[in-house]
């Protein structure tokens, strides 16, 4: 009796770890965009960061070893994120059926968020007056705020639109990675 009381709490612990990385992995890819610890920590029932950190990592590693189209990434500011590999990233958006924007709002968001912060008037004047509807579709959507300066608006992306495409909430590290992935969409492009 006494073996099996010790046997217990090490079997118990490791199917717990074993749940636990099952709902971490589930929540990742139900939210379809990235999840600070405090998130993760509501799904599997711990408020202690050290344990939510340990099993995300546990994740990350075992995505990186699964050799498949899918991984985890760690953010800055204890975030993490499942998401396509982007060297598949091109040939499976063919098979998406309906993206998140069509391409004007799409290209109006992407001038915000890369010139950030910015004056309405002046996205109008690079985007057109399609671009006041744009900004109507993407303030309802929660990816961008505008506050009123004199007779214009500032515009910025929430950190809704930066946890949406796993980017950083700081505007400046936010720029580098947009270029980035400008420049590796550019290529896909070109490689077509």
């Amino acid at each position: 009796m006494l073996k099996m009381k010790q046997k217990l709490p090490e079997t118990f612990g490791q199917e717990t770890s074993e749940h636990d990385l099952t709902l971490l992995e589930a929540a990742l890819y139900v939210a379809g965009r990235p999840l600070d610890l405090k998130t993760l920590g509501s799904i599997i029932k711990t408020r202690s960061k050290k344990k939510i950190k340990r099993l995300a990592r546990t994740l990350v590693k075992r995505k990186e070893k699964n050799n498949g189209a899918l991984e985890i990434l760690e953010l800055e500011d204890d975030r993490f994120v499942l998401q396509l590999k982007s060297e598949y990233t091109a040939r499976a958006r063919l098979l998406a059926m309906r993206p998140l924007l069509s391409e004007g709002p799409l290209k109006t968001l992407s001038y915000i968020a890369y010139n950030q912060p910015v004056l309405q008037s002046h996205v109008i004047e690079v985007r057109g007056t399609k671009a006041y509807n744009h900004h109507k579709q993407l303030k309802k959507m929660g990816l961008i705020t505008l506050e009123k300066v004199e007779r214009t608006k500032n515009i910025k992306t929430t950190k809704f639109f930066a946890d949406y495409f796993g980017l950083s909430h700081n505007f400046t590290k936010m720029k580098r990675q947009l270029k980035r992935k400008f420049e590796e969409y550019t290529k896909t492009k070109n490689v077509k």
